[in-house]
């Protein structure tokens, strides 16, 4: 691409920084911690309404606020999309139609008969994901029979057995574990009379459910699955004589979500495990004013993200994750580690670390308990990105109380180099979760039944350990190395898992591999190389859009966004090509584009949760990232 776009000054660059800096300064809270707005896709407002509906507790007020909501968001085909910008898709599109007609809505009017008309053209309800298909079942909109069996005695299972609760993800064990509850329960909501969906079965006579897994391979496991299914579901017809570990499996299951909702945000402190929850402890008999039922009830609604006109729900809280990236790039840019904000972030992480043991332990025994998890409280899930990301924020900001600080430091690093997975990798959770046959259960059609080894999350651990000294010497880091080394597609870029998407995993790859001392002039990272330059954007940026994830013929395509020509620029000076042309351009984007806020603001979505399935706006990403990345190419330039 030729060099068409002039280099930012070097007074801009440092104007630029500085308001960042103190944009970003400006965004901390009193207690020392960052939290930006998580935005998703409108099923979340969807099955809010259900929610309060399944509860008896409507507001009509909060229900107009959330169907006015989901209607901002309705795409010009009378759909919903996962995305902004995304295609209509049939789950989002169902739950939207369901939502808005409870809300409502008239059944003929132009809003549900367009959705109509787009649910069917997708396939009608038949097709629906399974976590719908059972919310449906339990308002009679669905016939349990057609719903993925799920019996709870799955709990009873050991862990020496191939298919017990710990061989699947930790976000799929807190979203299944309730729904396993309400298969064995089959609590009954009615709805108003003209809120059926008779009309969004193809043929209402003949209701079939249509298995939605997504695997397109793996045959033989597929059909054991759909065998299993058809078994379980005549024994669950045998009635009551034939399941006497009906009541124990209940039991334990209650006790197992009650321990997972003690110090936690709600179960598994995400939205559908919440939701969940509070579901199966309302099926398994807990009354209104009960003090568990009432307080996964309240965290649930600390989600909702009130205005004048609408509601907006978050999956989720950020704080950790946030706090510990807007930590680390602050110092990275010069922020003194003594500044009073580094230093109330240092106490604020230090004070949310855990050191109790979790659900990881069930494959990672000998481990001592250490970690940080996503969100304000969520004590069983502490993850390895979290972890490291705070490890790097308090070596970088440890000017306060040095020694406990290295401590914690430690701590966390323990844990996560025993948290190595046997290909060498890390995933987020949990330990060798690398099941494969798992992902062809019928439940798995949210696309992240397991918690695989992750070249983003890789990287980033090597480049804690990189910065605590370890080099290839070390074993772990040349089982990482070898990791990276097998998962590097042929254009020489990484996939990523926790972001979007190649660009993200690019990035993160190359900063853990230059940290350890790996030589980045190899034929293999002058690929990356070529790769990146060839994606630039003519006005110096950099995007790639979500659809990327279906079709990786788009890699590196997309319109340009502030955190994703980070990402570019952080992978470019991580290959020592700080002073190159495309670098020039890529600053030149961010200067020009910066607001007189100091915040970028990224239109397009950035972040992943479950690939083809959930995805994200991380409100901070578009400031920390190119703070980071200025910062970065500033050190390069003053060095030259």
């Amino acid at each position: 691409m030729p060099d068409t776009l002039s280099a930012a000054p070097p007074a801009a660059l440092e104007t630029a920084i500085t308001s960042a800096q103190r944009a970003l300064l400006g965004l901390q809270d009193a207690a020392g911690w960052w939290c930006g707005e998580l935005e998703a896709d409108t099923t979340l407002e969807s099955d809010t309404i259900k929610f309060w509906r399944f509860l008896g507790r409507v507001d009509p007020g909060r229900e107009r606020k959330l169907a006015a909501q989901i209607l901002a968001k309705q795409r010009p085909d009378g759909g919903w999309g996962l995305y902004e910008g995304g295609p209509s898709e049939l789950s989002a599109t169902v739950k939207a139609y369901f939502a808005l007609k409870l809300a409502g809505q008239p059944a003929d009017g132009p809003v549900l008969s367009a959705a109509r008309a787009t649910v069917l053209r997708l396939g009608g309800l038949g097709g629906v994901n399974s976590f719908e298909k059972t919310y449906l079942a339990m308002f009679g909109q669905y016939p349990w029979s057609q719903v993925p069996a799920l019996p709870p005695e799955l709990i009873l299972l050991p862990t020496w057995f191939p298919f017990n609760i710990y061989e699947v993800s930790a976000w799929s064990r807190t979203i299944l574990v309730p729904l396993a509850v309400l298969y064995a329960t089959r609590p009954s909501v009615p709805v108003p009379p003209g809120c059926g969906l008779d009309e969004l079965w193809p043929d209402p006579s003949r209701r079939v459910s249509v298995i939605t897994n997504r695997s397109s391979d793996g045959a033989a496991w597929r059909r054991f699955f759909l065998a299993a299914d058809a078994w379980l579901k005549w024994w669950e017809r045998r009635g009551p004589g034939w399941r006497p570990w009906r009541r124990p499996a209940l039991r334990a299951a209650e006790r197992w979500l009650l321990d997972r909702m003690r110090d936690s945000d709600g179960l598994g402190a995400i939205y559908p495990a919440m939701v969940n929850g509070v579901f199966a402890l309302k099926a398994l008999g807990y009354q209104d004013g009960d003090p568990a039922l009432e307080r996964a009830i309240r965290e649930v609604e600390r989600l909702e993200i009130a205005d004048e006109t609408t509601i907006r729900v978050q999956p989720c809280f950020s704080p950790v994750w946030d706090t510990a990236l807007a930590a680390f790039t602050l110092a990275e840019s010069g922020v003194p580690g003594d500044d009073p904000a580094l230093a109330r972030a240092n106490r604020w992480l230090r004070a949310n670390e855990i050191r109790r043991y979790g659900d990881w332990a069930v494959k990672n025994r000998d481990a001592a308990p250490a970690g940080w998890a996503f969100e304000f409280q969520n004590a069983q899930y502490p993850d390895v990105d979290d972890t490291a990301m705070v490890a790097l924020a308090l070596q970088r900001a440890a000017a306060v109380e040095p020694a406990a600080t290295e401590r914690a430091m430690r701590r966390g690093v323990a844990w996560v180099l025993s948290m190595q997975n046997r290909d060498g990798g890390w995933s987020s959770f949990d330990k060798n979760n690398d099941c494969q046959a798992l992902t062809y259960f019928p439940f798995a059609d949210h696309n992240a039944m397991l918690d695989p080894s992750a070249c983003d999350i890789t990287g980033r651990v090597l480049e804690l350990l990189g910065r605590c000294g370890m080099t290839r010497r070390d074993l772990p880091v040349r089982r990482a190395v070898q990791f990276l080394h097998d998962r590097q597609e042929p254009d020489g870029t990484w996939f990523g898992r926790w972001g979007v998407c190649y660009e993200y995993g690019s990035c993160f790859a190359l900063r853990g591999l230059r940290a350890i001392g790996e030589s980045l002039d190899q034929p293999r990272y002058q690929r990356t190389e070529d790769w990146l330059v060839a994606c630039q954007n003519p006005d110096g940026g950099w995007g790639e859009t979500i659809a990327t994830y279906d079709d990786p013929a788009l890699k590196g395509q997309g319109a340009s966004t502030a955190a994703q020509t980070a990402w570019a620029l952080m992978a470019l000076v991580a290959l020592g090509r700080a002073q190159t042309p495309a670098v020039r351009r890529g600053v030149d984007y961010l200067v020009r584009t910066q607001p007189a806020s100091g915040c970028w603001v990224d239109g397009p979505w950035t972040g992943t949760g479950f690939p083809k399935v959930f995805y994200l706006r991380y409100h901070l990403y578009s400031v920390y990232f190119p703070l980071l990345a200025l910062s970065e190419v500033r050190r390069v330039w003053k060095e030259s």
